[in-house]
């Protein structure tokens, strides 16, 4: 799985206006004034693997061969510092929701991107929001993806 984090974090940096790509850690889970990231930032984590058997290779180490099914987890966040109440003048409005524009750019990328020979396409699967107290805007984007002989 590492391939794959490498490869997402490789695509994900090559984005304009992002200015912090990494696995996730914990980064964000700090609630203090200073996060160890740049904002906005995109974390990646692979949340849940899944393995079934599909035989045995007796020249491969495992020899029990096995396919298996990933999600991947990204944290897109960025610090809301501006107003986005109806009378809110329009470019604030616009800089407060530019993370909407950055989910979107990043699912352009991530549709369909296949991280190298043994592995499938990924495909969204779901979206929320973190709910947080610290004036940080996060949403959580989750995609899936296959691997072979792993």
């Amino acid at each position: 799985m590492i391939e794959v984090i490498e490869k997402v974090q490789d695509l994900l940096v090559s984005m304009p206006g992002v200015n912090y790509v990494d696995e996730n850690w914990g980064q964000l889970d700090y609630y203090s004034p200073n996060h160890p990231v740049k904002w906005p930032c995109i974390l990646i984590d692979i949340n849940q693997m899944r393995f079934t058997d599909i035989g045995m290779d007796r020249g491969a180490t495992p020899k029990n061969r096995q396919q298996g099914e990933f999600n991947i987890e990204l944290r897109i966040a960025n610090v809301k510092l501006t107003n986005t109440s109806g009378r809110a003048p329009a470019s604030q409005k616009s800089q407060a929701r530019s993370i909407w524009l950055l989910v979107k750019e990043v699912h352009k990328l991530m549709q369909g991107f296949e991280a190298g020979d043994k592995y499938g396409k990924l495909i969204r699967t779901g979206l929320s929001r973190v709910a947080r107290e610290d004036g940080v805007q996060e949403y959580v984007v989750f995609y899936s993806g296959s691997a072979s002989n792993v």
